[in-house]
């Protein structure tokens, strides 16, 4: 469901995600497979999914097929080749789809624009849904989608490195101090302590662990520029200073997870993706998975998260409402996990997750301290540079970088 490496979108693209072109060139409303809106007499749903592959394509068809057939409908899922354009597309071109992926990174740039229908109070248990995951989806005190599932950032070791370090299970860091002790004794033994990637969504764990994070809350403040970010930032460049931490491409590496799978790092900050990329690129790595080091304010990391858009035009929104709760039932949600990998949204599936994926734990529990994505709109470019200068931390005064991303944000907010 997340990327491993999240990219901001082309300004054109961006246009369209946020509808402020009229039209945008041909997309889903052009495509020559979409259903009529109704056939035979039925409701007709259109479900355009951002599809993490073959088996999830596979398992959202047929859990539609089968509400479809209990409902008395039909649904045709479609797996987009690029959900944000394709979306921008169909709504300038005044024919979205009624349900639809939303990344919560985006969330903030449909909502603001009218473009998703509130719906979220009307799903079965909304407080059964973590409470962060439902932050990530909330704007002016209307949670508007139901979360789909999530990922967190957790610790991830390997094994027999660590071991020939001369480590046990005793030394895995809990604290920014133990993870500098134990960088250090690691480094001593030849041995890269850890990788992580240069961007706001690995290093901004360290920011929330410090207590501090980009904007307020409901996403109408910036926050950047702030004690606890400097902390939190000077922390990570005296690891990277140190080479106690590397980027992954100062290790020939496009990610902190082909880093580990090639035993370059001893460590790495990753979400629970890694877990189906190492059993397919590196299947012989041993490792385990740990929550993040807790910071001076305490535990932190990210959580990445989708949910189940409607569209404010939809003509069939008490379908859709319908769909989506079938899709966000815990036993659905098992169903899903087990399919193609992703953690139930449901607090109420947690048992029936662990039990299932005991390795999982530290993933799972992140959930109650995780820090969603920017919720606010048009937040892209100013991203994007944020990550420009996370990437030359090391040579960046992270003063000047939080204040340079402060203004940044209070342009964007129209705050300044």
């Amino acid at each position: 469901m997340t990327p491993r490496t999240r990219r901001a979108a082309t300004i054109s693209g961006l246009a369209c995600a946020t509808l402020v072109l009229s039209a945008c060139g041909s997309g889903f409303d052009d495509k020559p497979s979409q259903a009529p809106q109704q056939s035979g007499g039925q409701v007709s749903l259109q479900i355009l999914i951002g599809s993490s592959g073959e088996a999830e394509t596979t398992a959202v068809k047929q859990a539609a097929q089968t509400w479809a057939s209990s409902a008395g409908a039909t649904a045709t899922v479609t797996p987009a080749q690029d959900l944000a354009q394709q979306l921008g597309q169909a709504f300038a071109g005044d024919n979205p789809p009624d349900v639809f992926y939303v990344d919560a990174s985006r969330f903030a740039d449909y909502a603001s624009v009218g473009a998703l229908e509130p719906y979220g109070d009307k799903i079965s248990q909304p407080d059964d849904f973590y409470p962060s995951l439902r932050t990530a989806f909330t704007r002016d005190g209307k949670l508007y989608c139901a979360p789909k599932d999530f990922s967190t950032l957790a610790l991830i070791v390997n094994k027999d490195l660590w071991s020939k370090a001369g480590l046990t299970d005793a030394d895995v860091p809990t604290t920014w101090e133990q993870l500098t002790s134990v960088g250090e004794k690691l480094k001593a033994k030849g041995v890269t302590p850890l990788a992580i990637g240069p961007t706001r969504d690995r290093v901004g764990a360290f920011m929330v662990q410090a207590g501090g994070w980009l904007t307020s809350p409901d996403g109408k403040q910036a926050t950047a520029d702030s004690p606890q970010n400097l902390a939190a930032l000077e922390y990570v460049r005296s690891l990277v200073s140190a080479k106690l931490a590397r980027y992954p491409d100062q290790l020939d590496a496009g990610w902190g997870g082909e880093a580990f799978g090639k035993g370059k790092v001893a460590m790495t900050i990753e979400g629970n993706w890694i877990k189906g990329a190492l059993k397919a690129d590196f299947p012989d790595v041993k490792y385990s998975v740990h929550e993040l080091p807790a910071g001076p304010k305490g535990k932190g990391t990210l959580s990445f998260t989708n949910c189940w858009g409607i569209s404010a035009k939809s003509k069939h929104k008490e379908q859709a409402i319908s769909f989506v709760e079938a899709m966000t039932k815990a036993d659905q949600q098992m169903t899903f996990a087990k399919a193609f990998g992703v953690m139930p949204s449901r607090q109420s599936a947690k048992a029936a997750y662990t039990a299932e994926f005991p390795d999982d734990g530290p993933f799972v529990n992140g959930a109650d301290y995780a820090q969603g994505p920017v919720n606010a709109p048009k937040m892209d470019s100013v991203l994007a540079d944020f990550d420009t200068g996370l990437q030359q931390l090391a040579t960046t005064a992270p003063k000047t970088l939080l204040q340079r991303t402060q203004k940044n944000i209070q342009a964007a907010l129209g705050t300044s």
